[in-house]
């Protein structure tokens, strides 16, 4: 019977391999960055660290952003990997839940993450989406994307559905309206709205210093 710590490292070594080579900001550095960010918010807010590990290292594992059925995919891949590391079902179906309702998704709706572990995993996950690193993702996503870094003729948008979020060009700097200048209010932990805080001051600066390079008055 593998431990807990052992659990923890066959988890992280599949995911490495898989997200190896990932180019959308969406690779294993941003997983390991969530993880990290999850055991900090959890020093302070409590919580089972399993669960929050597991679900932290898991929570892209079959995102709607590139993979059809998404959630189909997820529940899959999750329980064939936990399955085999006999993770008890219980734990399986709390990290289920984190997997499921962890994505901002356009913000549609209420949040849908219920248990403190997936607070904690959603708010280490939106951390890693804003400041110096949120933004260097965002514009990795969008060239990816085929997405423009900013034109001033499309104005930012409030999303109707989930789909219309994933499947909607737009361009760049929009995203840090439509999104990220977001998250800081949505944090649901005490601990990850003070991380919070400088990472959207940064944004914001970074912001008025290109609107500035651009309109040419800086």
């Amino acid at each position: 019977m593998k431990t807990n710590q052992e659990i923890i490292a066959a988890v992280s070594a599949h995911v490495e391999q898989v997200f190896a080579h990932e180019s959308t900001g969406h690779d294993w550095y941003h997983i390991e960055r969530v993880w990290k960010n999850a055991k900090q918010i959890q020093a302070s807010e409590g919580g089972d660290l399993f669960v929050i590990e597991l679900g932290a290292l898991l929570h892209d594992i079959a995102d709607h952003k590139f993979v059809e059925n998404a959630d189909i995919e997820a529940e899959k891949r999750t329980r064939e990997l936990l399955g085999s590391l006999n993770v008890p079902e219980e734990n399986i179906v709390a990290v289920l839940h984190i997997v499921h309702n962890c994505s901002f998704k356009g913000g549609i709706g209420e949040n849908k993450m219920k248990s403190l572990e997936g607070r904690i995993v959603q708010d280490a996950d939106r951390l890693d989406a804003i400041g110096a690193i949120g933004v260097a993702r965002t514009f990795a996503y969008g060239g990816k994307a085929g997405n423009m870094i900013y034109d001033p003729k499309v104005k930012p948008t409030t999303f109707e559905s989930a789909e219309e979020y994933r499947t909607k060009r737009t361009h760049t700097i929009n995203h840090f309206y439509e999104k990220l200048l977001l998250l800081k209010e949505g944090m649901n932990t005490k601990k990850g709205a003070e991380l919070a805080q400088q990472r959207d001051d940064f944004m914001r600066s970074f912001l008025e210093q290109f609107y500035g390079e651009w309109e040419g008055t800086l």
